[in-house]
């Protein structure tokens, strides 16, 4: 696993301190942790394990979305000849595992969904201030960018590969057309009509894993409404903020051993920053956020343009408050 980003006060013999100054933050001092691994403390155990065993089955999602090549031939020959039988049972074969891999895939949204908040519940309660819980849970908020990274490599996978909509395009309306037919589809036990709804939404949005985690992110600020927003905000834009100091800082970014742990970093930045622009107010872009924008950005457009176009794609498409009149045209700019 890429090393992990911690913010704390104080330096441990796990891992190495560096102080970052952002000016969007009035000048508080973060304290950046990098931690090789870290072992969840007894208060942390519960949350702990629950996310632990979504995360252990995230690596198997990426894994199948990345083989995932589509039915395309298959289903261009069904159409071509739409009288020929034989073709059409071929396409339809083909594409049914297909739609099990999305049904499989949405479905693991909605456990993730449920970790997110169980990490958020955590990473924002009373009494502590977030900076605090930064240092105290170090296990949660590991596991916290671990999500992150998944749904960010997640979101990029699905982006480039049209097949996934395809698929479920074609599917859809093979069942529409049988069930005019009354015609009822083995597969529809297991796709029924609620479920192919619920995934088409999903599968339409350009970035369906970090749509639902800002979702997510949004309905538990709303929720509890006893909670300072400033608790759930500020424990982004600190992460976000230890993300770019480490990015922007040649003494730490040369330490990186490969590139996975320099785009564990841009992605972990890149989600807190969509979460925190749907949830704050007046969000990421403001001159009053507390996330340095400009910074963030320049630091994305300094990698490789192949691995950071995604990443930037989510900044331009994702976010909520971009195109408000309070963002800066320089910032505009830089994002065009």
């Amino acid at each position: 696993n890429p090393s992990c980003i911690h913010a704390a006060r104080h330096m441990g013999k796990e891992g190495r301190s560096v102080t970052g100054r952002s000016p969007a933050a009035k000048n508080t001092e973060f304290t950046v942790y990098v931690l090789l691994a870290v072992h969840p403390t007894e208060a942390e155990t519960a949350v702990w394990n629950q996310v632990s065993a979504v995360l252990e089955e995230a690596h198997g999602i990426l894994a199948e979305l990345q083989s995932y090549n589509g039915a395309g031939q298959e289903i261009r020959e069904a159409i071509q000849n739409p009288g020929d039988l034989a073709l059409q049972e071929k396409a339809w074969n083909a594409v049914c595992p297909l739609v099990a891999k999305l049904k499989r895939f949405y479905e693991f949204s909605l456990r993730l969904e449920n970790a997110l908040r169980s990490l958020l519940e955590a990473l924002t309660s009373p009494p502590y201030a977030p900076m605090q819980h930064l240092e105290r849970e170090q296990a949660l908020a590991k596991q916290f960018a671990e999500i992150l990274h998944f749904t960010l490599s997640f979101d990029e996978l699905k982006m480039t590969n049209p097949a996934i909509q395809n698929d479920f395009s074609y599917y859809r309306r093979t069942i529409s057309r049988n069930r005019l037919n009354n015609q009822q589809l083995e597969a529809e036990n297991e796709v029924n009509n609620e479920m192919a709804n619920r995934m088409s939404l999903f599968y339409a949005e350009a970035t369906p894993m970090l749509k639902t985690l800002s979702n997510a992110t949004t309905k538990f600020v709303s929720e509890n409404k006893t909670l300072p927003i400033e608790d759930t905000t500020d424990c982004l834009s600190t992460m976000a903020c230890v993300c770019r100091v480490m990015l922007e800082t040649p003494e730490y970014r040369c330490r990186f051993t490969n590139t996975d742990t320099m785009l564990f970093c841009m992605r972990v930045m890149v989600g807190v920053i969509i979460l925190y622009d749907h949830v704050h107010p007046v969000g990421a872009f403001a001159k009053t956020s507390k996330i340095d924008m400009k910074g963030c950005i320049k630091v994305l457009k300094e990698q490789p343009s192949n691995s950071v176009e995604g990443l930037l794609n989510a900044l331009r498409y994702t976010t909520r408050h971009l195109n408000d009149d309070s963002t800066s045209k320089q910032i505009r700019a830089l994002l065009q």
